[in-house]
C-alpha cells in the first residue's frame, strides 16, 4: 500500500482531483484544509495586518493569531491506495492541475506504508 498526497492552493482544482480520485477507485480520499507556514509568514509581514499589542509579544503568539483570523487556503488530500493505482492517480492531478514542477500548481508525494489498518479495500466491481 502507499499514502499518495496532493497539496494544492487552488481549491477548486483540489476538490475535482479528490472526487476524479474516486472515480479512478481509491478505497478513499480525505481532504484536509490547512495554511502554509511561508504564506502565513507573508500574511505576518503585510501593512494590512492588525494585531493587538498585547499579542504582538512574541512571534509564535502573533502566528497563532493571524491563523485564528485567516481563512485557510490549501488543501491536503490524502488517500491510502495500492501500489497499482498510485501512478493513475498522479495522471488524474496532472490532468486537473497541469504540470506540477510548473511554479503554484500544487505538490504531490507518495509514502510506501508498512501497514495500514482499517483501510477499505478498493472497489473491484464484484458487488
Amino acid at each position: 500500500m502507499k499514502l499518495i498526497i496532493l497539496i494544492t492552493s487552488n481549491v477548486e482544482n483540489g476538490l475535482e482531483v479528490a472526487v476524479r480520485w474516486q472515480e479512478a477507485g481509491a478505497p478513499g480520499v480525505t481532504v484536509l484544509k490547512s495554511f502554509g507556514l511561508h504564506s502565513l509568514q507573508r500574511k505576518m509581514m503585510g501593512d494590512s495586518l492588525e494585531v493587538p499589542l498585547h499579542i504582538a509579544s512574541s512571534m509564535t503568539s502573533m502566528m497563532a493569531y493571524v491563523l485564528r483570523e485567516t481563512e485557510l487556503n490549501n488543501h491536503v488530500l490524502l488517500s491510502v491506495v495500492p501500489k497499482e493505482l498510485v501512478t493513475t492517480l498522479l495522471d488524474e492531478a496532472r490532468a486537473v492541475m497541469g504540470d506540477l514542477l510548473e511554479p503554484n500548481h500544487g505538490v504531490a508525494f507518495v509514502v510506501p506504508l508498512d501497514e495500514a489498518i482499517g483501510v477499505r479495500q478498493p472497489e473491484n466491481g464484484d458487488g
